[in-house]
């Protein structure tokens, strides 16, 4: 089964570090920027539905012992904003329980704009150019 490509925003829409909500086929989609990387996610916790992208941007902490604490993957994990269930940006995997629970994760891309809408197009007599970047979600 083909999957379809939908163009949900520009490279520019989405900051380093933060996350936007988009609507693909219907689907609520939480689209994360990881510095340049893009990352889409159901945005619904499977816990109780709480909106992941309406939840912190944090790291991975980590202790050796007690008092010692060290953060890995800064920005690399979602908390859910309802009850603070962790979610991996990059594969929509549980932080709290990775052997059950995960949330969907989609493909994503980035493409120039010229390679997502074939051109040019002229308009009468005037050319359009395309010059964004846009993130591509694939269902």
């Amino acid at each position: 089964m083909s999957r379809k490509r939908h163009v949900v925003a520009t490279v520019d829409e989405v900051a380093p570090g933060a996350s936007k909500r988009v609507t693909v086929a219907g689907r609520d989609i939480a689209l994360f920027n990881l510095g340049g990387e893009f990352f889409a996610l159901a945005n619904k916790c499977p816990h109780e539905s709480g909106s992941l992208c309406d939840g912190r941007i944090i790291g991975l902490a980590m202790a050796d012992e007690p008092g010692k604490y060290r953060l890995l993957r800064d920005g690399e994990f979602v908390k859910c904003s309802w009850h603070g269930w962790e979610f991996d940006i990059r594969t929509g995997q549980s932080w709290c329980d990775p052997s059950n629970t995960r949330v969907r994760a989609y493909d994503t891309a980035v493409e120039k704009g010229e390679a997502v809408v074939k051109g040019p197009y002229v308009a009468e007599t005037f050319p359009v150019a395309i010059e964004q970047n846009y993130v591509i979600v694939e269902i």
